[in-house]
């Protein structure tokens, strides 16, 4: 029976209250949510990235922030608060606040950050009595997509066991999983920031001194904003900043570490000696040398391999790299003695691979570096610096270590946009593109080598072709593009 509002106006308060809870309790279903998961996994390679509003909704990280709460609590050994960070986005706020919601809910201490990079979650929950962090961000993505990425009580990112028990919880359950008399508290903790700067000099204020140095650096309007000049002026260096502002419009747009054109003028520009580019969230960081030349992933671990490998610091000589890293690079490290393993792209299986072998040095072509030596995730600053370091530390300019290296092969990566999930996510049962990339190979041999992936962070299939010469690259490229386009692509 439904009570009108004059006989609302009979009823005390206490008796209204008890009324609208009754009714409340009674609606309230996990099932009739308005959120509707994809059939698919929800984490992929870097936690659960999509479409702000869309698949990343306010309900959704309610329920993600529970689950993941009740996960966290039942690994940890002791209670402990989660550690909670996001990037520049505008979304941002909107999920940290549900976010904390669900953790709260389930009994949990939430410590915000506010604006801060990745890294600087993760080294925060491991310096910590935090039994585990959470980052928000969607990393080099668009402004409109934001994700979710959660951290263990050690800093790494959380394993896929755990993630697949929060997914469990998110899909199993039916009925109010909220209903509880345990509720934690939400603070806002930004001072911890320092802490995290602090880390970063500890390792190389002793022994590096970049004055004389100068060097631009690419912010990509994201979460390293306020902290990386900074940390790059009190080593010494003259620092010249692009896109140094926390904006949620124009987070990596035509900037940051997938767009280094600016990047490049500006060094050029100003007669640096070298330039660095960071991706939304700062756990990513491409370099560019004093000619405007980009250093990638595949550079920056030869040349901090052989700094380790000098010092005696890289066990079995050996670099973890992923099928993205290029076969100049493979070939120039081994042609030095040293050992070389390859995985699947994601720094996550990079990271698995080097605790199961005891590598030390680690990362992808795309600037996520991992040195066990300083930390258990991929950490753009610190990659940054110590790149600084050990360039001031040869005396010779980036430019001349960059000739002395390897050369690379050609390769082209091409990005085809798939926005239906289920097709780019099971694109290995399209029977035209398995044909065409058998026929590819066939036709190079071993002159050329292809990849084609779904991208785990991205609503892409990503088309990359190696080769001997640029004409077989293109060739091949271009057929497989147009294959995927005409296969996968709903018009």
């Amino acid at each position: 029976m439904v009570t009108s509002p004059i006989e609302n106006q009979n009823l005390t308060l206490v008796e209204q209250s008890q009324r609208h809870q009754q009714k409340s309790a009674k609606n309230f279903s996990l099932r009739n949510y308005p959120t509707v998961l994809p059939k698919t996994p929800l984490f992929g390679t870097d936690g659960i990235r999509g479409r702000a509003g869309e698949l990343l909704s306010a309900d959704l990280a309610l329920q993600v922030g529970f689950w993941a709460g009740k996960v966290l609590q039942e690994e940890a050994s002791a209670p402990g608060p989660v550690v909670m960070g996001q990037d520049s986005r505008n979304s941002g706020d909107m999920l940290a606040m549900a976010l904390a919601a669900g953790l709260t809910s389930a009994g949990l201490e939430v410590w915000n950050l506010g604006l801060c990079t990745t890294p600087g979650v993760a080294y925060l929950t491991a310096a910590t009595e935090a039994i585990g962090g959470v980052m928000i961000s969607a990393s080099h993505n668009p402004p409109e997509d934001n994700g979710i990425k959660f951290f263990s009580s050690i800093g790494a990112k959380l394993s896929a066991v755990l993630q697949k028990k929060i997914e469990e919880g998110l899909r199993g359950f039916a009925g109010n999983p909220f209903a509880t008399n345990t509720w934690g508290k939400h603070y806002s903790r930004p001072e911890l920031i320092a802490d995290y700067i602090k880390s970063l000099h500890s390792p190389l204020k002793s022994v590096t001194d970049l004055r004389g140095m100068r060097i631009v650096l690419d912010l990509a309007w994201g979460a390293c904003v306020q902290i990386a000049e900074p940390v790059f002026a009190e080593l010494g260096a003259e620092v010249i900043c692009l896109h140094n502002q926390p904006d949620g419009d124009r987070i990596n747009v035509n900037c940051g570490s997938t767009h280094l054109d600016i990047l490049s003028a500006a060094v050029q520009e100003h007669s640096a000696d070298i330039g660095f580019a960071f991706d939304g969230d700062a756990d990513r960081v491409l370099a560019v040398d004093g000619q405007g030349r980009v250093v990638d992933g595949d550079y920056i671990l030869y040349f901090w391999g052989q700094t380790l490998r000098q010092a005696g610091k890289l066990p079995g000589d050996l670099i973890v790299a992923t099928v993205m890293a290029n076969l100049g690079f493979e070939r120039a490290w081994q042609q030095l003695g040293g050992n070389f393993m390859r995985t699947k792209v994601g720094d996550q299986y990079v990271q698995a691979q080097m605790l199961e072998t005891g590598a030390m040095l680690g990362g992808e072509q795309s600037g996520h570096i991992l040195c066990h030596h300083y930390s258990f995730t991929g950490d753009g600053l610190l990659t940054a610096l110590h790149i600084a370091s050990l360039v001031r530390q040869s005396g010779v300019p980036l430019t001349k270590l960059v000739d002395q290296s390897f050369q690379t092969y050609p390769q082209l990566l091409h990005n085809v946009r798939v926005e239906d999930r289920e097709r780019r996510l099971h694109w290995e049962e399209c029977d035209a593109l398995k044909n065409a990339i058998a026929q590819g190979q066939s036709a190079m041999g071993d002159q050329g080598r292809i990849l084609v992936r779904a991208s785990g962070t991205e609503p892409v299939i990503r088309v990359m072709v190696e080769a001997a010469t640029t004409e077989l690259v293109q060739e091949w490229t271009s057929q497989l593009v147009t294959v995927v386009e005409q296969n996968l692509v709903v018009a």
